[in-house]
Order: C-alpha cells, then structure tokens, then sequence
C-alpha cells in the first residue's frame, strides 16, 4: 500500500501526484487526465500536480477521512456526479466501507436537502453495482426511544454550547424549526452507528465549506474538536475543499476556523 511518506518521498509534483491518483483511483485512475488529453491536457496535469500532488498528499489527514470528506463535499455540490462516482470508488479503495458512504450521503440531507442525498445514494449504487468486493450488512438502525431526548443528548455531546445557542436562538421564530434540528439532524441523522461522530463532523465541515454557510461552519468546528478532531485536521480539510469549491470558499473556511479557536 502506499503510504503518506512514501508519496512525500517523491519529489516531482506530477509523479507524485500521479501515484496518489493510481492508489485511489486503481486501474482506471488515470482515465481522468485521457479524457482531457484532447481539449486541455494542462487541466489534467494541473489537477495532478496540485489537486493530488500538493494536496491530498499532505501528511495531516488520513486518505480514508479524505476521501469521506470530498464524498460529503461533491454530495452537497449536487452538480459533479462523475467526480462523485470517481471518488466514491476511491473512498473504498482507500479503506472507507459502503456503509460509511452511505451513512455520508445520509447526512447530507441535513446540510444539502433530500435531493442532493437521494441523487448522491444512486451515484453510490451504481458504484457499489460495478465493484467485485463484497457488500456489507447495512448498519443497525438508530435505537429507538425519544428522538428528542436523544437529539438533545447529541447536540449537548458533540457540538455542546454553540449547537445549544443555535437552537436557543429560534424559540422566539420558528420553535418547530428548533424542534426539527433537534429531533431530525441530531436524534435521527447523527445517532446513527454507521459512522465515527469525528469523521461526521470533518465531513460536516467540508460540506458547510463548500456550501458557504459561514455561521454553521463555526458550530461544527466546534463540534469537530468536542468529538476529537485536532486543529491540524479541520485545517487539512478546509485546505481540501480548495479543489471543489475554490479559494473563496476555503480562505473564508480558515477565517471561520481562526475564530473558533481564538474562542477557545
């Protein structure tokens, strides 16, 4: 398997990135640059140099929460299906499980609406349909009981005083819509077993990221460093969303980032 060091070891950007891209990719994972060679083969290596040479070869993030990562982001995009298919296949090149991509596309109707989840579970269908590996079992559904009760203990655990502000902050407007966050995105979405509430929340961030939803950004860097993401981490991923959403979006991400942990 290739590792971080090995990759880092190389010094060309474009072999480097080109090895990056083949581990994720497999066999077929440099058909990306092939289809650009004849209209603009300087975005194929531009993307090898830097999209996998500069960027998904840093040392500071794990390729599997990598990858989970820019599944949530291109899901909540809701526009790059072939970039999602592409990475979907990689995440579980890298060691992600089909039920973890599943479980982050799931999340992703909380930050990007049921349309984008819906479309982003028959990008992953038609992945997991072309693989050879063996499906898993679905990951057991969310316990029963009181959703609300169970939304609360979750929002008090994992995003603690800024989740409880912003649910404060709609009694006096929407009560329902307090009720909501409460019930669906904590009680029945962040419940669920089939995945790490720590890459939950990294993959919350790239999606926010990407989104430009400024002030739920902050809420869950909070939340990401409550459940035991490090500083260098949130980092790495909001350097990460550069690729799919651009400089803006991450420059704004680190601006978001430096206030949290100023606060802290």
């Amino acid at each position: 398997m290739t590792t971080t060091q090995q990759l880092n070891d190389i010094d060309d950007r474009f072999e480097r990135g080109s090895a990056l891209l083949r581990h994720i990719g497999g066999p077929d994972g440099a058909a990306v640059l092939d289809s650009l060679a004849d209209i603009a083969p300087d975005v194929g290596r531009l993307t090898v140099e830097f999209g996998y040479g500069d960027i998904l070869a840093r040392p500071g993030l794990p390729l599997r929460e990598r990858q989970l990562a820019t599944v949530g982001a291109l899901a909540a995009l809701g526009h790059a299906a072939p970039q999602l298919r592409w990475h979907i296949d990689g995440a579980l090149n890298v060691g992600a499980t089909r039920t973890e991509i599943v479980e982050v596309l799931i999340h992703a109707s909380v930050y990007a609406g049921f349309p984008a989840a819906l479309n982003g579970l028959r990008v992953a269908e038609e992945v997991f349909a072309a693989r050879v590996d063996p499906a898993e079992e679905p990951a057991a559904a969310v316990p029963e009981g009181d959703r609300f009760a169970r939304g609360s203990a979750a929002l008090t655990a994992i995003d603690g005083h800024a989740g409880e502000q912003v649910v404060a902050s709609l009694a006096d407007i929407a009560p329902d819509f307090a009720r909501y966050v409460v019930e669906f995105a904590f009680g029945d979405i962040y419940s669920r077993p089939g995945l790490d509430l720590r890459t939950r929340e990294l993959v919350t961030i790239a999606m926010c990221t990407v989104l430009g939803v400024a002030p739920q950004l902050g809420v869950h860097i909070h939340g990401a460093l409550n459940v035991g993401a490090t500083r260098a981490e949130i980092v790495e991923v909001l350097i990460q969303m550069i690729g799919y959403a651009g400089f803006p979006a991450a420059l704004n991400g680190i601006a978001v980032a430096r206030a949290v942990f100023a606060e802290r």
